[in-house]
């Protein structure tokens, strides 16, 4: 672990430093709170141990700002003190203080707290990395591993909120695989999953990095377009609708013989500052032109 001890006096610093070291941790030492709280911005250690009374930011001040600052990873604060009350106890556990020490430091007492601060700090870093994939997982797509409409959700609002502040437009295309329920019946849902992952892969390949691509339900995807407009959209879409084309997925069940796309696109511009869910909507209405004008086209909104 890297261990962070703050005191203002020389002969408690060098104890502790001592204490941490035989028991095989990295050590920073601050001898007052204001180069603490540095050293723990610049550092980010997995335990604090620090001195009540100090120049600048004291004990209390430096718990407080450590819990206001912590995110995913949990910092270990062990707080030590001359003054062994009941009160000032409650008053640095109240603080964020997981621990309390009375000087004289024992080394002993120290190794023990470190020991106990290994166990919590190990705990919260594998719950941290849990939730990290819980929440990549409920983002995204099983079947095609896309970011799925949770994820788009959070993102168009993002964007939408940037591009109505800085007036940068934008645009969604609306995608769909052409005749895949007969697809479905011909081949088997086994071969209508392949699919449609390998088409999910082919949208990933021909959109640029800024563009995000998503699994919105069933056989359609959802494309968002940042810094475009509906000319360039179409013009990205048709590529799109090309690499699909080009996959050469058999399909008697479509005129082509093979699988493809339709898509449908809208645009947040200067003169139609729609909100998200509008230009969803426009999106999907005008993948229903594409797909009534014979599909396998892109068509844009009104």
């Amino acid at each position: 672990m890297k261990v962070l001890v703050a005191d203002d006096d020389p002969g408690s610093l060098m104890v502790a430093r001592a204490a941490v070291e035989r028991s095989g941790h990295d050590c920073l030492t601050a001898a007052d709170g204001d180069e603490a709280w540095a050293l723990y911005l610049e550092h980010q250690p997995d335990v604090v141990v620090t001195d009540w009374m100090m120049p600048g930011m004291d004990g209390l001040a430096l718990c407080r700002a450590i819990r206001a600052r912590e995110a995913d990873l949990y910092t270990y604060i062990v707080m030590l003190t001359s003054q062994g009350s009941r009160d000032d106890v409650l008053a640095g556990l109240e603080a964020g203080a997981d621990d309390y020490v009375t000087k004289p430091l024992d080394p002993f007492v120290l190794h023990a707290r470190l020991l106990v601060a290994l166990r919590i700090t190990t705990l919260h870093a594998d719950l941290a990395h849990y939730r990290k994939v819980l929440s990549q997982q409920a983002r995204t797509d099983p079947l095609t591993g896309l970011n799925n409409r949770l994820k788009l959700s959070e993102d168009l609002e993002q964007l939408h909120g940037r591009s109505h502040r800085y007036t940068e437009g934008y645009c969604v295309a609306m995608c769909d695989v052409d005749n895949f329920k007969s697809y479905n019946d011909i081949y088997g849902h086994q071969a209508g999953d392949l699919a449609l992952r390998t088409v999910a892969a082919a949208l990933v390949g021909a959109a640029r990095k800024t563009d995000g691509v998503y699994r919105y339900g069933g056989e359609e995807f959802l494309l968002v377009l940042p810094n475009q407009s509906q000319v360039g959209a179409k013009a990205s879409m048709e590529r799109a609708l090309d690499a699909v084309r080009e996959l050469n997925i058999p399909h008697s069940g479509d005129p082509t013989g093979r699988l493809t796309l339709s898509a449908g696109i809208s645009a947040f511009t200067a003169e139609h500052r729609a909100d998200a869910d509008t230009l969803l909507g426009e999106a999907d209405a005008a993948l229903y032109a594409a797909k009534a004008a014979g599909r396998n086209r892109v068509e844009l909104a009104l």
